[in-house]
């Protein structure tokens, strides 16, 4: 009989620990979506590598999945559904008018809008006005005259034209709402001067026009950029073929989200190895080294505090305002 009851107490123990290490395993294999831009586009190929590096930096246990999304207006806006681990990618301004109940917000309104909090900022929209020529840095002033290309509908395209309309430049430009994509053949063939388009560095459309043709591009002074009200971005020396020197510019930030759903311990994971990644994934991606730590001053509203709990470890400065 002592044997038998050895048996059954040697038997609970075995599933005991079994089933300790099944709920171990369950709560380790973390699955998180992610929204952020459609197929095709620089940012959702960042979300592929993003997803990538999170696997990685976690064995495993944190699994990121991509969805295709129309921008940004639509991740802000999932949130009034979304449940537990939403990842969502959007400028912070956006994210403002969302709490305030205004721009495309205001006949959309949430409470689950004040729950929405930041974790690590990725790679922004960075504004390149390229040139036609052999001077690899210009000036504003030096878009007299020429024949730009801006596209149309974009936030490049946007600013482009209030760039131009701030620095005294309308009327002197000859501008071509064409599509964008268009903007590298047409460089080459002469057709324009210029283009302007903004997208996180290196740009491809700005990669495949400096391969096979003599550009350069704008830089623009403190005092410009001050005056734009847009956030500075300094262009590396040697990021373009052809452009050796710094390019001074202006970018829109963008920054993955998620809400108070997600739990602590998940929002430290998911930061802390994004950042203990993020210098592999720029030996891959250059975008992924314009990213440091001083970019979370373009953030706006609360960190989550998992994400807040990092950055405390870590030694990192976070503005007051962000906790």
């Amino acid at each position: 009989m002592r044997h038998f009851s050895r048996l059954l107490t040697s038997a609970a123990v075995v599933f005991g620990v079994a089933a300790l290490s099944a709920s171990l395993t369950a709560q380790a294999d973390t699955r998180l979506t992610y929204k952020s831009a459609s197929a095709g586009t620089a940012y959702y190929q960042m979300g592929v590598e993003l997803s990538e590096a999170i696997k990685t930096g976690t064995d495993g246990a944190m699994t990121l999945t991509l969805e295709e999304s129309q921008g940004s207006v639509q991740n802000v806006m999932e949130v009034m559904a979304r449940q537990g681990n939403y990842v969502f990618t959007s400028p912070p301004g956006l994210v403002s008018k969302a709490r305030d109940g205004s721009g495309p917000f205001e006949q959309r309104q949430s409470p689950r809008f004040q729950d929405i909090r930041a974790l690590f900022p990725i790679p922004s929209l960075t504004m390149h006005f390229v040139v036609a020529g052999d001077t690899d840095v210009l000036t504003l002033d030096d878009l007299a005259g020429k024949h730009l290309l801006i596209g149309q509908g974009s936030f490049g395209a946007r600013e482009a034209s209030r760039y131009l309309e701030l620095f005294g430049l309308t009327g002197k430009v000859e501008v071509d709402d064409a599509d964008v994509g268009s903007a590298p053949d047409a460089l080459k063939n002469g057709q324009i001067d210029a283009f302007a388009t903004a997208s996180s560095f290196p740009a491809p459309n700005v990669i495949e026009t400096a391969a096979s043709h003599a550009v350069g591009l704008v830089s623009f002074s403190d005092d410009e950029i001050a005056k734009t009200g847009a956030a500075p971005q300094v262009i590396p020396a040697g990021t373009y073929a052809g452009v050796d020197d710094d390019v001074s510019t202006t970018s829109l930030p963008v920054v993955a989200y998620t809400t108070t759903a997600m739990d602590d311990d998940t929002a430290y994971t998911l930061t802390r190895t994004f950042w203990e990644r993020r210098e592999a994934m720029g030996e891959t991606s250059a975008w992924w080294s314009a990213i440091s730590p001083d970019m979370l001053a373009n953030l706006q509203g609360k960190l989550h505090p998992g994400a807040l709990r990092y950055y405390d470890e870590a030694g990192i400065e976070v503005p007051d305002a962000l906790r």
